[in-house]
């Protein structure tokens, strides 16, 4: 039979998806190489301060009304000579926030803690704009800053504060823990993903001599390195990303300290999770738009180069998996229909789905929870979740990357926070933080739940065609995601327009 040349052109494309989603599964591996390589470079103090150097936090906010006070009273425990330690409370709250920090830290100056509060009449420059002000009105050396979500050890200064004698360190990051990390399905995957990010990535990079990142919170900067970088700037939605590679390409070193942990708050609900992973996808892009022309053409080594390109850029995979999920359907029709006594078209149709779900992101993933737990036995069976979880983000994050490379920077949309204490704490359910995520258009969680449905249908073909090949768990797998994300999204849109609808059927 004469198979037409649209055909052949059509496997050439899902073939050269398919090569892009492996480079970057390659780079996951190299990543886990490179973490195994180099895992017993663990920074080491050289020498200490004898005299502690002035440190001040700062704690940038808004709308923060369920974890405010919390935030603050946790810095005022922290352990470092109160005469050398001052506090700002970075308040941009338009809500009754603002009176429940103010007095907070009323509360705590008549405690004799050094602390300010500054509340800004605007939101210019977002977090960055608040930072940069806090900046202007300290003359600390040194800066720690923590979101309000984080609940900081009291140890944490004096265990970061020492690796500044070195006069080429910039930046010091501790490792983010979860309050809430056994909470739900949700939040437990999460967990994972975020252990993977910092155990295996910022261990890799930082003690291979590539470049690594600010998280935005829990970390320690020396304030000549942030005004030598250029100082906090607005122009992406990550500026804790954009200045450290600005800083890190000024020569400046950054430590991480696995070891040190500081926990915070978990997004309990899709929504929240959804806006965080949107707000994390349109900075990197953003960052890579704005930063890595230079450093490519800089005289940076070719391993600097080569991971600040997967790094910064890592954010387009999602793009060619959507593109991959809605090609799955023709190249099952070519694997059932044109291509049936073809051994290649299908393996490709199922070394795809095998590649996507399961090779690199289990190992990366596995490895992690390995590293932090001793055992992966417990974790392991979240792993098909996780993996599925992935794909049903894909067009949120894919959208949120479009947005970052081609549009302009837009509103910086806080994670809302809901105060959860622990991972038994069912009340967040009930409390209403003042400011959500934006709403997203209306047609993103129903597109999400026809790629769903347009799976589920690929499903049923295969299974139509007596085609049970080892494609089949991961196909269903990427059904779940797509379904699972769109109907969670749905379902609290419904419930919010009833609620509204209740508050004006009473008024």
């Amino acid at each position: 039979m004469d198979i037409p040349l649209v055909y052949y052109s059509l496997l050439a494309v899902y073939g050269m998806i398919l090569v892009v989603v492996a480079v970057y599964g390659l780079h996951r591996y190299q990543l886990v190489y490179l973490y195994y390589k180099h895992r017993r470079n663990a920074p080491e103090l050289k020498a200490c301060f004898r005299e502690l150097p002035h440190v001040c936090i700062q704690l940038p906010m808004y709308n923060e009304r369920l974890v405010a006070r919390r935030i603050i009273e946790a810095c005022c425990r922290i352990d470092y000579p109160r005469d050398r330690l001052g506090i700002q409370v970075l308040d941009d709250s338009t809500d009754d926030s603002a009176e429940i920090a103010r007095t907070v830290v009323e509360e705590m100056l008549q405690a004799g803690h050094a602390i300010e509060y500054i509340h800004r009449t605007d939101r210019t420059g977002f977090k960055a704009g608040a930072l940069a002000a806090g900046l202007e009105r300290t003359d600390a050396e040194f800066v720690c800053i923590f979101d309000a979500d984080f609940v900081p050890p009291p140890d944490i200064l004096q265990r970061t504060i020492h690796h500044f004698t070195d006069e080429r360190v910039g930046m010091v990051q501790a490792r983010w823990d979860h309050i809430n990390r056994d909470h739900s399905l949700l939040t437990k995957t999460q967990a994972i993903l975020l252990d993977g990010h910092f155990v295996i990535e910022h261990a890799a990079r930082n003690r291979s001599g590539r470049f690594m990142s600010f998280n935005g919170t829990a970390g320690l900067w020396r304030k000549t390195c942030i005004a030598q970088a250029g100082g906090w700037q607005h122009d992406t939605l990550t500026e804790d990303l954009d200045l450290s590679y600005r800083a890190q390409m000024r020569g400046w070193q950054f430590v991480f300290l696995p070891n040190l942990i500081s926990p915070a708050e978990l997004p309990p609900d899709m929504a929240g999770f959804k806006a965080q992973q949107h707000r994390w996808a349109k900075g990197g892009a953003q960052t890579a738009r704005k930063l890595l022309p230079g450093i490519l053409r800089s005289r940076l080594p070719f391993k600097i180069k080569t991971e600040a390109f997967f790094h910064l850029t890592s954010c387009v995979v999602y793009l060619f998996i959507v593109l991959m999920t809605l090609l799955l359907f023709p190249a099952l029709y070519l694997k059932l229909q044109m291509f049936s006594d073809s051994p290649v078209a299908r393996w490709l149709f199922d070394f795809s789905l095998l590649l996507v779900a399961t090779f690199s992101a289990s190992t990366f993933y596995a490895c992690s929870q390995r590293e932090v737990f001793r055992t992966w036995s417990d974790s392991v069976k979240y792993l098909p979740f996780l993996m599925s979880l992935g794909i049903g983000m894909s067009l949120n994050n894919t959208r949120a990357a479009l947005e970052g490379f081609f549009g302009q920077p837009g509103e910086f949309v806080r994670t809302p926070k809901f105060g959860v204490q622990t991972s038994a704490d069912a009340s967040w359910k009930h409390r209403k933080p003042e400011a959500r995520p934006r709403k997203k258009t209306s047609w993103q969680p129903y597109l999400e739940l026809a790629m769903g449905v347009y799976l589920c249908g690929c499903l049923v073909y295969c299974l139509a065609h007596r085609q049970i090949g080892i494609g089949i768990p991961f196909l269903a797998l990427f059904a779940v995601g797509y379904l699972y994300v769109s109907l969670l999204t749905l379902t609290a849109q419904w419930q919010r327009a009833d609620a509204r609808q209740t508050v004006t059927d009473d008024a």
